[in-house]
């Protein structure tokens, strides 16, 4: 079994706008579609979507446009980070199969990227792939570090030492899970860093404590982990998908 958890619970202060982020149009439909839609061609019977900020417009936005799959709902009332959210689709997610991870706001990813590292996560029976790109700039993103083909650990920007800031491999964002694994590394997750928030990659040092394997593998195209927060990013993302 393979489910999807996408989160959208954010406002998306920075659009400039009262509508949640997820909902602003590319190509006529609302950019959560994108997400939801490649879940769905990378094999996902389930997709649950984490709301918030204006749920009811997201899902009426969603119910408009998604008609291959039906979707459920998480409510994360409080934004306490990425591990918070998904800890909020805790019962959606079980401890049945795997589960993609992904954002409502990147619209470009394809579901030939998601199925590539869905089948490389299964084979190696992994915990938790995470999925990469490689960025000629790679400033802002986390830091995949490997130890050979094993993930050691993913260091944010603000963390990063000189020699992990030249590594041009990042984080994505999105990942895939095994869903017992995801579940018994969200109870252990902490809040105790700067922003008191619960981070998602954190749970990858405890399943990997846990015996079990963590791997990033980069998608061929780094346009597909472009995430959208402004106006202008929109804009670009949808010359993308025209040009495709």
């Amino acid at each position: 079994m393979v489910k999807a958890v996408i989160l959208a619970a954010g406002k998306g202060t920075r659009m400039k706008s009262d509508k949640p982020k997820v909902v602003h149009q590319a190509m006529g439909r609302p950019m959560v579609y994108y997400s939801i839609e490649a879940a769905r061609q990378a094999g996902a019977d389930r997709v649950c979507v984490i709301v918030g900020y204006k749920a009811e417009e997201v899902k009426n936005a969603i119910s408009e446009s998604v008609t291959d799959v039906s979707v459920e709902y998480a409510v994360q009332s409080e934004q306490l980070g990425t591990g918070h959210a998904v800890k909020c689709a805790a019962d959606f997610v079980g401890e049945d199969g795997d589960v993609i991870i992904l954002c409502g706001d990147t619209p470009l990813v394809t579901g030939d990227t998601l199925k590539k590292a869905l089948d490389y996560h299964q084979k190696n029976d992994n915990g938790v792939t995470v999925i990469s790109a490689m960025l000629d700039d790679p400033f802002g993103y986390g830091r995949i570090i490997r130890d050979g083909d094993t993930l050691e650990k993913i260091v944010e920007e603000k963390d990063a030492d000189d020699k992990e800031k030249a590594v041009k491999e990042v984080n994505s964002g999105m990942y895939i899970f095994d869903c017992k694994d995801l579940q018994k590394a969200l109870g252990l997750i902490s809040n105790d860093n700067a922003q008191g928030e619960y981070y998602l990659p954190d749970t990858i040092e405890i399943i990997k404590k846990m015996g079990r394997k963590a791997a990033a593998i980069p998608m061929d195209d780094a346009d597909q982990i472009r995430g959208v927060n402004t106006l202008e990013q929109l804009a670009a993302a949808e010359a993308i998908m025209k040009s495709r």
